[in-house]
């Protein structure tokens, strides 16, 4: 299994689509603190000022993209293999596919999870930048502003591993990435703005309360914003991604992991 775990982290330290999806992650959540940072305090925008913990949570946690791309990541870690005809030779290597799933799936959760560092660093980093640009006082606690990196990490990580998990059952490489961006910008988003009370169940937005984000502020369209209903708790939030991702890795395993490959 450590071979395996190598061989995959290998390909992916050595893919370049890695490295641009790390540079996507990095330049989206500058973008969207940069701009969150602008409207904190501003009338209408329901985003308080930077100088109250509301207002500086707001704008150092503005990762949910890094999350999204870190899932994108591990979707293309499982079904590259197809893309590319190189199944053939992995599976002949390691016939035992669960084994393959399971090493791609700590790669990918390891690759992920620096993901969510850096988005997390970026996003904490600029918003410190502006309160002390503005001449305010820091009204989160060190160890406030280092769990919602830690959350950061974790969120990325699982999202990682359900997307190496959604690879593995759905082997187009463009309908698993099309299908990662309509769930989370429009089903999780349409989902949580009709049933407020379904909302903390939903892997993404899960994933980015892990971080310390509001529930349904990393939501797109009528979720964003919507007042309602609490997170869950980090270990609940934690443990229902991770089971979805098990989840799915089992049905995949069970049918289209056990296809004969040509």
């Amino acid at each position: 299994m450590t071979r395996l775990i190598r061989t995959e982290l290998l390909k992916l330290t050595t893919m370049r689509l890695t490295y641009g999806l790390a540079a996507v992650a990095v330049a989206l959540t500058a973008l969207f603190s940069l701009l969150e940072n602008n409207r904190a305090g501003a009338s209408g925008t329901g985003v308080a000022p930077i100088s109250t913990a509301d207002g500086l949570r707001t704008v150092t946690t503005v990762t949910g993209f890094a999350m999204l791309l870190a899932a994108v990541l591990g979707s293309i870690v499982a079904n590259g293999e197809f893309r590319h005809s190189t199944a053939t030779l992995t599976y002949l290597a390691t016939p035992r596919r669960a084994r393959v799933l399971t090493a791609k799936a700590v790669a990918a959760i390891s690759v992920g999870s620096l993901f969510g560092l850096v988005a997390g660093i970026v996003s904490t980093g600029v918003g410190l930048v502006f309160v002390a640009a503005h001449g305010d006082r820091v009204a989160l606690s060190a160890g406030s502003l280092i769990g919602h990196v830690a959350g950061a990490v974790v969120g990325a990580a699982l999202l990682a591993g359900l997307g190496v998990a959604l690879g593995s059952l759905v082997r187009s490489q463009l309908a698993t990435v099309i299908g990662i961006f309509v769930w989370a910008i429009i089903i999780e988003s349409v989902i949580g703005g009709l049933y407020t009370s379904v909302r903390p169940y939903l892997p993404y937005t899960a994933a980015t309360t892990l971080a310390g984000a509001k529930l349904g502020g990393a939501a797109f369209g009528p979720a964003h914003g919507l007042k309602g209903g609490g997170p869950l708790s980090f270990a609940a939030a934690a443990l229902l991604i991770a089971a979805i991702g098990v989840a799915i890795a089992l049905v995949a395993d069970h049918t289209t992991m056990r296809r004969d490959i040509t």
